[in-house]
């Protein structure tokens, strides 16, 4: 799995190498390794952490160059979390890494920075006139309403799961009521 193998090329052509160019698949396969799968990245998860992260650097340049640089941290802090979830389930660490409950994590976390964002945004737009603090305010409304889409879709993950642990609770109580039970009616 890590590091993701990579099938040497058999027949190497000898006049590209001592031209001294390099083939184009062979080109830094260690800073290759790094980036998520591409299957990751097509996926819903994969996209959403995606324009989470580039929208949360959209918004921190534009505090950075706006009047209202005091909410610069928060743009900031979001995106380096949503690197942190993008890498981490590109690389599968929520199965490595048993012991914390990550969707729970990025429950809280998608569920905040939503609020934070909606709540530093309609200031940036109310309150400061340049065109970067009203450019990083409606980023940030279009970073709410990607943050509140990974909540819900987190949120229905997690109920689901709920419901058919409960399920499955209740089906295991109900027969073991039935096999304590009297069921002599003689």
């Amino acid at each position: 799995m890590w590091p993701p193998d990579q099938e040497p090329d058999p027949d190497p052509d000898p006049a590209s190498a001592r031209a001294g160019r390099s083939q184009p698949g062979s080109a830094m396969p260690g800073l290759r390794a790094l980036l998520p799968a591409r299957a990751f990245l097509c996926s819903l998860k994969g996209r959403l952490l995606l324009a989470e992260s580039g929208l949360s650097f959209i918004t921190f340049v534009c505090y950075v160059a706006s009047s209202a640089s005091a909410f610069l941290a928060a743009p900031l802090l979001e995106f380096l979390l949503a690197l942190y979830f993008l890498f981490a389930d590109a690389m599968q660490l929520n199965d490595k890494w048993q012991g914390l409950c990550w969707p729970m994590m990025d429950f809280l976390r998608c569920v905040t920075a939503a609020l934070i964002y909606f709540a530093i945004s309609i200031t940036a737009v109310a309150k400061y006139s340049d065109g970067a603090s009203k450019a990083a305010g409606v980023f940030g409304f279009f970073a709410t309403i990607v943050f509140a889409i990974d909540f819900y879709l987190i949120f229905n993950e997690v109920a689901k799961f709920l419901k058919q642990g409960d399920s499955a609770e209740e089906n295991t109580a109900d027969k073991a009521e039935e096999e304590n039970s009297d069921s002599d009616s003689d």
